[in-house]
């Protein structure tokens, strides 16, 4: 109480210097981080409007709690040292440090509880709070001498059953293979093992959990889901996963070395609609790990890409007529004031010489976008090597070094998928090789390229050119950054065949799904991608639903497919338009259609209506965009089919009435979800003002 009268107390009183001292060491160790011993009560952490964590330092273990309810239960870290497997069970001493934190996440709070043993390596784990964030990050450290691990596991967990039509869903780690995301039915004894990012979910109510890596630069991510009968479910979220199949790696995942090993970052959250949540996890995923490719402040990107059709059949006289089409019969066809004419492979059929020959007809191509009012585009997969059968000996474009001695080493042999040999992305042959291409490309004048099997350049590897890499994304990461350097910010960067989440530092655009072309089963295959991947929208400006192709099929399939396009984000069409056909007269009647010209503007993807459909899509996605909601509705089946119109699960007010316009059919009004067999339609919904409830 003396001490609070300080002010009151002249120098000279002999408690002055005394209380001084105190103020001062007061003032002291408010600005510290406050520390807690274990044999404090449980700690409270609060997270967003009732998320609560709750960690018992004496059995070390936590729950997590929303509205009172209990979320995750039994949570524990376990880390593999040295072929060691130790949990954060088997510590004794637990202390925990508190500090404010300011990040892209915005202002919050983390917590770092310290674990220390008799023989074992310091553990800490940490969890990271944010205000007006509905989630919280976690991670796991272990520190000591000379420490090794493949596996690193911060968030290992008990949940209880999960209502109504309960799903697990399996996202792919690339789009390669024609591979397809998986709502599973989470029934009894179930276990699915889901890459980067995991969700468990009602359909029904739409309530769930996601729980995922928002790091990409060291580790594999793998989320385990497992539904039991007669006990708790569990979900375990490991970094070092590494599984044929998924990651395409044929051996264990590398390891990392230090006195300092750090887990992947992950994001913790349940939601009222698993769909917030996976784009939320989305948007985090921008913010822990931003891009490194430079933001692209231009118009939604449409055009055209010679994959779709022409393929092998690629040649000069066919590209400069596609331009005169876009140019002449499709001057609609913009969302700013050019298109993108790409040339996708076998662009090589141009030059004379290899890459160090005449590169004279590349050049006169782009001169002739560039005064068509169009800009041109170009295609390269810069971590393959497709002629690998010719030999080890082969010399690499720009380099001394041979193909041979590039080849990224696996378990005394070499990584070949998709009729390619993986290139080591640290070798200085492959990054001269690189350099070289690259900087030809840029010098014959694109402004857009195509990036293309970049999953080769992540596959872990037994030993890399460059020693300070260990796992296959630090490989990644070393091999894209590099990549874009060579580019110079001149590029509009799109990914196909790519890892889906690590790929968003590096590509403005990036393929929803594996190739599709034009039947109503390519178009239902896509949007099984956009069905459970839509969310990746937040991790990139754009995402794609690669070439769209028209060629002689009816008109509902053309519709089916065009609209798949509109709907997640982007245009790039894919027909044979050098010579005339029933595609070049649909384009000129759809492609240059006010209204749908607007969604693709917004560039936005839609979101799914419904998420149990296994390995199939929703029928139904949806968006609003400015005052005008719009419905995408797809028939897969071969016989017409009216939808109901649920207003509620549409995300509309039942109570309100509204206006209905059919999009294709020139906004023609509608009282009904009628879709012909084998097609799709556009609806856009306008409230009645003078129904306003």
């Amino acid at each position: 109480m003396i001490c609070l009268q300080i002010a009151f107390l002249k120098s000279s009183h002999p408690m002055y210097k005394y209380c001084r001292l105190v103020l001062v060491l007061l003032q002291f160790i408010i600005v510290l981080p406050v520390f807690a011993q274990s044999n404090a009560g449980p700690l409270h952490i609060p997270f967003g409007k009732t998320g609560v964590i709750a960690y018992d330092f004496k059995t070390g273990l936590m729950n997590v709690y929303q509205n009172n309810r209990a979320i995750f239960s039994n949570v524990y870290s376990q880390v593999r040292v040295d072929n060691r497997l130790i949990s954060s069970k088997n510590y004794n001493d637990r202390t925990y440090i508190k500090t404010a934190v300011n990040n892209g996440f915005g202002t919050g709070e983390k917590y770092t509880v310290k674990l220390t043993g008799h023989d074992l390596p310091e553990m800490d784990l940490s969890f990271y709070t944010y205000a007006g964030r509905e989630y919280f990050l976690t991670e796991t450290e272990i520190k000591g001498d000379l420490l090794k691990s493949n596996y690193m596991a911060p968030f290992c967990s008990d949940f209880p059953a999960v209502a109504g039509d309960a799903r697990t869903l399996f996202v792919p780690f690339d789009n390669d293979t024609f591979i397809s995301y998986n709502a599973r039915p989470f029934k009894d004894n179930l276990q699915n093992t889901s890459a980067e990012v995991g969700t468990v979910y009602d359909n029904d109510s739409r309530r769930g959990f996601v729980v995922g890596s928002v790091e990409h630069g060291v580790w594999k991510t793998g989320i385990q889901t497992i539904s039991k009968k007669d006990s708790a479910n569990s979900i375990k979220v490991w970094g070092g996963y590494a599984a044929a199949e998924v990651t395409r790696d044929r051996i264990t995942h590398g390891a990392i070395n230090g006195t300092v090993l750090k887990s992947p970052l992950v994001f913790i959250g349940c939601f009222d609609d698993w769909r917030n949540g996976l784009e939320e996890y989305g948007k985090a995923n921008r913010i822990a790990d931003p891009p490194y490719i430079f933001n692209w402040a231009g118009a939604t990107p449409v055009g055209w890409n010679s994959w779709g059709v022409m393929q092998d059949k690629l040649t000069f006289d066919k590209a400069i007529k596609v331009v005169d089409f876009f140019a002449d019969s499709l001057p609609g066809f913009r969302t700013g004031n050019t298109a993108f004419i790409d040339l996708d492979s076998y662009w090589d059929n141009m030059i004379r010489g290899g890459m160090g020959g005449d590169l004279s007809k590349l050049k006169e191509f782009v001169e002739h976008c560039k005064k068509s009012g169009l800009q041109s585009g170009v295609y390269w997969a810069p971590f393959t090597d497709w002629g690998y059968q010719g030999g080890a000996d082969r010399i690499a474009e720009g380099s001394d070094y041979r193909f041979g001695d590039m080849w990224t080493k696996v378990a005394g042999g070499y990584h070949d998928l998709d009729g390619a040999r993986a290139l080591d992305p640290t070798h200085p042959g492959t990054r001269q090789r690189i350099a070289y291409v690259i900087g030809k490309l840029r010098d014959c004048g694109f402004k857009m390229i195509k990036i293309d099997f970049l999953g080769h350049a992540a596959i872990e590897s037994t030993h890399f050119y460059d020693t300070t890499v260990t796992t296959g994304m630090q490989a990644y990461r070393k091999g894209m950054e590099f990549l874009l350097d060579q580019m110079g910010n001149q590029m509009l960067v799109y990914a196909a065949i790519s890892p889906s989440l690590a790929t968003g530092r590096y590509a403005h655009m990036r393929r929803i799904a594996c190739d599709a072309f034009k039947s109503i089963n390519d178009t239902k295959y896509t949007l099984n991608s956009l069905n459970y991947g839509w969310w990746q929208t937040y991790l990139y400006n754009y995402i794609d639903a690669d070439h769209v192709v028209l060629s002689t099929e009816k008109e509902g399939a053309n519709r089916a497919r065009i609209l798949s396009a509109l709907i997640t984000g982007t245009f790039i069409t894919g027909d044979d338009f050098s010579i005339n056909g029933h595609w070049a007269s649909v384009a000129r009647s759809l492609y240059q259609k006010q209204e749908l010209l607007k969604i693709i503007k917004n560039g936005k993807a839609f979101e799914p209506l419904e998420g149990n459909t296994g390995t199939g899509a929703t029928e139904m996605f949806t968006r609003k965009i400015g005052n005008d909601f719009y419905l995408a509705v797809f028939n897969y089946s071969d016989k017409p089919k009216v939808f109901p119109m649920d207003l509620k699960r549409f995300g509309l007010q039942s109570e309100q009435k509204y206006i209905v316009n059919d999009v294709f059919s020139d906004n023609k009004l509608v009282t009904s979800i009628n879709v012909d067999a084998t097609s799709a339609a556009l609806y856009k919904f306008t409230a009645d003002v003078g129904t306003r409830p």
